[in-house]
């Protein structure tokens, strides 16, 4: 799976290649992590009948919320050190504490370049 999330066009994959692409140079790992409270209520979700009820939907934009600024924190670092795509990304995540969640976005930083159609650069 590909995403391209736009900060100043650093492509994302999940696979170790890009498909299109040749790897030039590897950069290194990079990292973003977000830290959530555990409850959805920390995060201001109340419902509008009894102020306790949090639909699935409202969940399940907070847990993504969550990944996208984890992603956007990995992706400025692989723009810091200089890369214009991301391989092998992951997510993870972990309680730090009873209150909180740690999620992570991570990879490999490298710079591409784009093959031709008769597979050179």
């Amino acid at each position: 799976m590909t995403l391209h999330v736009s900060t100043d066009l650093v492509l994302v994959t999940t696979t170790e290649t890009l498909a299109g692409y040749r790897i030039e140079r590897v950069l290194g790992p990079v990292l973003g992590v977000a830290a959530r409270a555990r409850s959805p209520f920390a995060e201001g979700l109340r419902s509008l009948d009894d102020g306790h009820n949090v639909s699935d939907e409202q969940r399940r934009e907070l847990f993504v919320a969550g990944r996208v600024e984890a992603m956007r924190r990995m992706l400025n670092e692989a723009s810091g050190v200089g890369a214009n795509a991301v391989v092998a990304m992951r997510f993870d995540h972990r309680p730090v504490t009873d209150m909180w969640n740690e999620i992570c976005a991570y990879g490999t930083a490298v710079w591409v370049v784009a093959q031709d159609s008769s597979g050179g650069a």
